[in-house]
């Protein structure tokens, strides 16, 4: 299925049959906010005062039959339905505009503010992989995992989506069903955050299972996309573990890095990175402190791998270059796909390469794990690269990552295929390490 023409680093991978498509049944309750009147006189009524005015014009008898309709529509689509409607009626409307509305009135005008999104209609592509909190049923020798994908849907905006599943000491992977309906989360703005660009805080439904969350854009940073979440279990040197996680915020002008921030999935920060080094795509933090400082791989210069280091989790200035490109498949870029993987020969990083014609391939590289500035070794042909049965999709010629779990000296893969479907691999660590120059 995949370039025969590598040399030994490929051999050391084994693809497996498994793959995960896009299914535009899949939808979301998002928040919807319609457009205000451009011409509209100082003094004039907004747009959504308008829409609450009308619905509140309306007798009782019509107030409950169209909602009866809408609660119908989304009954067999929806977890916590009603719920959703009146969060959306106070998430809109100030307490003091509220003018008495009966619960029938609320929900319905919570209606006019909420739409099913189809957060993965278009593509489901660049995964990332990590333990899941929660091992309780894993095979021996294996672990149970949570894979985060990035979903494309309407308008080529990007949410992050969960599936979970094993993978056992053979190399075998299941995994689960997906939850029968995806979870609208509660969102508040983190206590203390700017005004201007404040971090939110979502709070998933108790009792879903993880595959129900979806993330999808929420702040004005955020609009146009959440793009390519890296994700590690990151220990602190108390032995304290949180889920952080890296990713891409697009507003549809510039692009940021932010931070996912985590302990069990049921409430989730998301927060903007902050220094002269955080306007970049691509980064991903190392799973514990180096030399008592938080690192992270970066591609600041849109050619090179970074190690940047900081004793600030969220503000990034100091850094430089850690890994140039050497090899033809990875002349015109280079960067990490995912965290840093710790071995005991060194720091194991996956990395992409950008080469002719535009085309996206994984290596890898091995880092001293005492000096993460050191190069030790690198693949010199890729792991995996685009071919006749896996390169057409929406981004032709691609193959990429936003992170691999070790299981022993076995890795589990996940890979985005030419940006519209997941395909997985596993890799033996000896044999790659063997065929690093």
């Amino acid at each position: 299925m995949h370039d025969t023409l590598s040399d030994s680093a490929a051999a050391s991978v084994t693809h497996l049959p498994l793959t995960l498509h896009p299914d535009p049944s899949r939808v979301v309750l998002r928040p919807f906010v319609p457009a205000d009147n451009p011409f509209a006189a100082a003094g004039d009524s907004s747009h959504v005062d308008d829409v609450v005015r009308r619905v509140m014009a309306l007798d009782t008898n019509e107030v409950a039959s169209r909602l009866r309709r809408v609660e119908r529509s989304l009954g067999g689509r929806h977890r916590n339905v009603k719920r959703v409607l009146e969060r959306r009626f106070h998430d809109m409307i100030a307490p003091d505009s509220a003018h008495g509305p009966s619960p029938e009135q609320v929900r319905l005008i919570g209606a006019y503010f909420t739409e099913e999104y189809s957060f993965e209609a278009a593509a489901l592509f660049n995964p990332s992989i990590v333990p899941h909190p929660d091992q309780s049923g894993a095979p021996e020798g294996g672990v149970r995992f949570v894979l985060s994908q990035r979903g494309v849907g309407e308008g080529h905006v990007s949410s992050i989506t969960f599936r979970t599943g094993t993978f056992g000491a053979d190399g075998g992977l299941t995994l689960d069903p997906p939850g029968q309906y995806a979870t609208s989360p509660r969102i508040e703005s983190i206590p203390g955050g700017a005004t201007d660009d404040p971090g939110v805080r979502l709070f998933y439904d108790g009792g879903a299972p993880l595959s129900a969350i979806v993330i999808f854009p929420v702040t004005l940073r955020q609009r146009h996309g959440i793009e390519d979440l890296r994700l590690t279990c990151f220990t602190e040197d108390d032995g304290k573990r949180v889920y952080l996680g890296t990713y891409t915020a697009f507003s549809g002008e510039a692009v940021r890095e932010e931070l996912l921030r985590t302990a069990d999935f049921d409430s989730i920060e998301l927060e903007a990175l902050r220094g002269r080094l955080a306007a970049a795509k691509g980064m991903a933090l190392f799973p514990r402190r180096v030399n008592g400082y938080y690192a992270m791989l970066g591609r600041q210069d849109h050619q090179n791998i970074w190690l940047l280091t900081s004793n600030d989790l969220y503000q990034w200035d100091r850094g430089a270059v850690a890994v140039r490109p050497q090899w033809p498949w990875e002349f015109v870029q280079m960067g990490n796909c995912g965290a840093p993987i710790e071995i005991d020969e060194g720091w194991l990083v996956l990395t992409h390469g950008v080469g002719p014609v535009r085309n996206y391939c994984l290596g890898a590289c091995l880092l001293d794990k005492a000096n993460p500035a050191k190069l030790l070794a690198r693949t010199r042909e890729p792991l995996v690269a685009p071919d006749k049965q896996a390169r057409d999709g929406y981004v032709p010629n691609v193959v990429y990552s936003c992170g691999a779990l070790a299981v022993g000296r076995r890795l589990l893969l996940p890979y985005g295929v030419a940006d519209s479907y997941t395909a997985f691999a596993t890799v033996d660590i000896d044999a790659l390490l063997l065929a690093m120059a």
